[in-house]
């Protein structure tokens, strides 16, 4: 069985690669060098068993909790680059799917589900998902 649990963020971010010039930084990432932003939706997939006492997967709130606490409160309303689970990082969107699925993995884990995918709309038609 699979399910998935969707949230929304807005953040701001620009690509950036510290290792190399302002002006290459700027050929190679062109106007999302500059600061700007983005209305993200989160789909986050786990997958197990059926519980026989509880008929779950997983309980639900449970998963929204984890994915507020580890995630969305993190990155909601803030600027990317400075996020402790993205700092250092290029913050690409196939980048914050790594992250947040490295985020996330364990304390699903602990709920007795397994983290199946990351999903990240970014725009309405750029979409990213990872399978670790």
């Amino acid at each position: 069985m699979y399910i998935t649990r969707r949230e929304r963020f807005s953040s701001a971010h620009r690509l950036l690669n510290t290792n190399i010039a302002d002006n290459d930084n700027n050929k190679l990432f062109g106007k999302c060098y500059q600061l700007h932003g983005h209305n993200y939706e989160l789909f986050v997939t786990v997958t197990g068993p059926i519980n026989k006492i509880s008929g779950f997967v997983i309980d639900l709130k449970d998963l929204k909790q984890i994915i507020k606490n580890k995630v969305i409160n993190k990155l909601d309303h803030q600027y990317i680059n400075e996020v402790d689970f993205m700092k250092d990082t290029i913050t690409t969107t196939e980048n914050l799917c790594i992250s947040i699925w490295n985020e996330l993995k364990n304390p699903i884990e602990q709920l007795g589900g397994k983290l199946y995918k990351i999903k990240i709309k970014e725009t309405e038609n750029n979409f990213f998902e990872y399978y670790g």
